[in-house]
């Protein structure tokens, strides 16, 4: 038997597998869902922003689930069912942050408050130390209790007051002053992988930090203007 016989036959006996398949209604469905769920995760290759890209993997993880029910195909089925709760979680979430940037009032916006539920919580006794001038500024900082000095200025913080972002941003990621509690504190937290997880998964996010460095910039100008005019002798 030659080479293209053999092709041809297979082709036959494929096409005749195909034939009795969609001779089942049960079966098009099955093979029309997953036409559908591959057609999605093409789809997905050309998407930029997470969300549409979660909702799309979520789409494609029905499609294929209900291809490995009906075809059967218990791989398929499983597989997409343990994927399906990931997606699902994940797009929500992040659902959940836009919704609270958006609707984050210009104070919640300047101390961070609508960060809080990605950050972490650490009690601090009052003469303890959170960083020294020089550190490595790995971490953005949100005072959720109590009152903190940076020993060089002598400048207070109080309660609400994010803070740490300018050296976080830094090109030499160092801390340019000290930070002491002078009370009893309780500190939250941003690590550097959370806070690029959250700014690369959504744009909101990236945008409403920029907002706030730029309003603490804004500040800080303002501030040193004031004390150079203080200082300036009267004409």
């Amino acid at each position: 038997m030659s080479l293209m016989q053999e092709v041809a036959e297979a082709a036959a006996q494929h096409l005749g597998a195909l034939a009795v398949t969609l001779a089942d209604p049960w079966q098009r469905v099955a093979l029309g869902a997953a036409v559908l769920a591959a057609a999605l995760i093409v789809v997905s290759a050309f998407v930029k922003t997470i969300i549409p890209l979660r909702w799309l993997a979520v789409g494609s993880n029905i499609g294929f689930m209900l291809y490995g029910y009906l075809h059967p195909s218990p791989l398929i089925l499983a597989l997409h069912a343990a994927l399906l709760p990931v997606n699902l979680w994940r797009v929500l979430e992040m659902q959940r942050l836009t919704r609270r940037v958006r609707s984050a009032n210009v104070a919640e916006l300047r101390t961070g408050l609508w960060l809080q539920p990605h950050m972490r919580r650490r009690r601090m006794a009052a003469g303890s130390v959170l960083f020294r001038k020089g550190d490595t500024a790995d971490r953005l900082y949100l005072l959720a209790e109590g009152e903190m000095e940076l020993v060089e200025s002598g400048r207070r913080l109080h309660t609400g007051r994010m803070f740490g972002e300018i050296a976080f941003f830094a090109p030499d990621r160092r801390r340019t002053a000290t930070a002491r509690c002078t009370t009893a504190c309780t500190v939250l937290s941003i690590d550097e992988a959370t806070f690029k997880q959250l700014y690369f998964q959504n744009p909101d996010f990236g945008f409403e930090i920029v907002r706030l460095i730029a309003a603490r910039l804004t500040e800080d100008v303002q501030r040193l203007e004031g004390e150079l005019a203080a200082q300036r002798p009267p004409s």
